[in-house]
C-alpha cells in the first residue's frame, strides 16, 4: 500500500521499518508501517481512517517479544516520548493521594521512581519488569510476588476503530499474564493505585529489586525475558533445567546458563533460531516430565 492510501498523521510514519533495533533480542524483519504518534487524537485519527482490514500491533519497549523475519503486517504502533509521562492524581479524583496516571510509553522503570519519590508504596514490582504501561497492562505483567491486576484501577484505550474508552480493572478479566483487552486495542494511558509509605524504604525494596534481577537474570545480553509461563505449581527454569537444556543452542541463538527460562541472542540469531529453540526446549520439557510448557513471549509476524 502506497503511503498516499494511508491516513495523513501529525507524528511519524514509516515504510518498511526495521523492527530489530527496536526489540530486545535484536533479530526480525521490518514493519509494513510503523506509526509513532504525536498524541492520542493522532492515533484516533490514524486507526479511524485506516483500511478495516489492514492489522494494528501495539510495540512497547520489545522486551517480550520476538519479532518474526519475515516482518509484522500492517501496522505497528509505537508509543514514544509523547506517552513516556508519569504524574501522581490529588484527591479531586479518586479521593485518595496514592494514585499515579501513567502514559502507554512510561517504563516500569519510570513509573516505580515516580511512586517512590511521592513516597507511593505497592508499585516497587514494576521496577522489575522491563516494559511499558501498554505492555504490562495487557498482559497482566508481574514479578516479585506481585501483578499489575493489583495497583491497576482503569486504563485509556484506543480501540481499533479510533474510539477512546475507559475500562475499569474489572472488565479486563485478567488471569496469569492475560487479559481481555479487545484485539488491536491499544493502552494509552492507565492508573495505578498504591499506598502511603517511606521514600527510604520504597527505594530500598527498588534496589534489592535491582540487584536480584542483575545476580540471576542475563540483563546484560540481547535476550527477551522469561520465555515460557510458570506451570501450576511449578517453575519453568527447573522443568528446563531438568530436560537437560540448559546451555543448548540452535544457530546463533542458546538458553541461557545463568537462567534457563531465558533464550539469548549470542550475536547474529535469526528469529526463526530463537523460536525454533524455544520449540526445542518445549519438545524436550514434554518428553522429560510430560508439562507443555505455554510461551510467554508473544511471537509475531511472518515466519
Amino acid at each position: 500500500m502506497m503511503a498516499d492510501m494511508l491516513p495523513r498523521v501529525a507524528g511519524k510514519l514509516t515504510a518498511d521499518a526495521p523492527l530489530a533495533p527496536l526489540v530486545w533480542f535484536k533479530s526480525g524483519g521490518t514493519a509494513d508501517w510503523l506509526l509513532e504518534p504525536k498524541d492520542v487524537a493522532d492515533l484516533q485519527g490514524f486507526l479511524h481512517d485506516l483500511d478495516p482490514a489492514m492489522p494494528v500491533m501495539a510495540l512497547g519497549l520489545g522486551s517480550n517479544l520476538i519479532i518474526r523475519d519475515g516482518g509484522v503486517p500492517g501496522a505497528v504502533v509505537r508509543l514514544g516520548k509523547p506517552f513516556a509521562w508519569v504524574e501522581t492524581v490529588g484527591k479531586g479524583t479518586f479521593g485518595i493521594d496514592d494514585v499515579l496516571h501513567c502514559g502507554g510509553g512510561a517504563s516500569g522503570i519510570q513509573v516505580a521512581s515516580m511512586a517512590r519519590d511521592h513516597g507511593i508504596a505497592g508499585l516497587e514490582f514494576l521496577r522489575g519488569i522491563p516494559g511499558t504501561v501498554g505492555g504490562f497492562v495487557r498482559m497482566n505483567g508481574g514479578a516479585y510476588g506481585c501483578e499489575v491486576k493489583d495497583i491497576l484501577i482503569d486504563c485509556d484505550v484506543v480501540l481499533r476503530a479510533g474510539e477512546l474508552v475507559t475500562l475499569p480493572v474489572e472488565e479486563l478479566h485478567y488471569t496469569y499474564r492475560h487479559s481481555d483487552l479487545p484485539d488491536q486495542a491499544i493502552v494509552t494511558s492507565a492508573r495505578f493505585r498504591g499506598e502511603p509509605g517511606d521514600p527510604v524504604t520504597i527505594g530500598a525494596e527498588m534496589d534489592r529489586i535491582a540487584a536480584e534481577r542483575e545476580a540471576s537474570q542475563p540483563l546484560r545480553s540481547k535476550t527477551g525475558g522469561s520465555t515460557f509461563k510458570n506451570p501450576p505449581g511449578a517453575k519453568a527454569w527447573q522443568l528446563v533445567d531438568q530436560a537437560g537444556c540448559r546451555g543448548l543452542a540452535r544457530g546463533g541463538a542458546q538458553v541461557s546458563e545463568k537462567h534457563t527460562n531465558f533464550l539469548i541472542n549470542t550475536g547474529e540469531a535469526t528469529s526463526a533460531d530463537i523460536e525454533g529453540l524455544g520449540e526445542e526446549v518445549r519438545r524436550r520439557v514434554r518428553e522429560k516430565s510430560g508439562v507443555e510448557l505455554e510461551w510467554e513471549i508473544q511471537r509475531v509476524g511472518r515466519s
